[in-house]
């Protein structure tokens, strides 16, 4: 049975209150698509709305202290570590988001939580340049700890 459903079928959260406190980690990758222009104002100048790369940085590490309040099943959870890699490239920008935690549940969610914030925040800031922008490929790259053990993607 998933542990998220009821033996009804009805959505549950599961209760890992006997769960061991673990140390587990998490990442996530997306990439924000934008116009040459938009590339050259990151590398350059910058975009007439301000920093884009702090906005997005921050906005991410906002956003997963905020996962729970967002994903209905999910636990709150003190996570120990952010770390938010952003890479401007020839076509848009890399957001990498690694999330660390001492608990009883996984930080995947976390960590791509940041990534799509960070990614919306950085649409946010460019959208006067290139409001065709877009938002893709938001994935688990890897975990680390817990009952299923460690994870990379191939």
């Amino acid at each position: 049975m998933f542990r998220h459903l009821r033996p009804s079928g009805e959505a549950r959260m599961v209760d890992v209150g006997e769960k061991a406190i673990t140390a587990r980690s998490a990442t996530a990758r997306g990439r924000l698509l934008v116009a040459p222009d938009v590339v050259a104002a990151l590398r350059g100048e910058g975009v007439p709305k301000g920093d884009a790369l702090a906005v997005a940085r921050i906005a991410a590490i906002a956003g997963t202290k905020r996962t729970s309040d967002l994903i209905p099943l999910c636990h709150p959870i003190g996570l120990t570590s952010v770390e938010v890699d952003l890479q401007v490239e020839d076509d848009g920008v890399e957001i990498e988001v690694t999330c660390r935690v001492a608990d009883r549940t996984g930080v995947e969610m976390e960590a791509l939580t940041g990534v799509a914030v960070a990614g919306l925040a950085l649409h946010d800031m460019v959208k006067a340049l290139d409001p065709a922008a877009v938002l893709t490929d938001i994935r688990l790259v890897a975990k680390t700890g817990g009952r299923s053990g460690d994870w990379r993607r191939p």
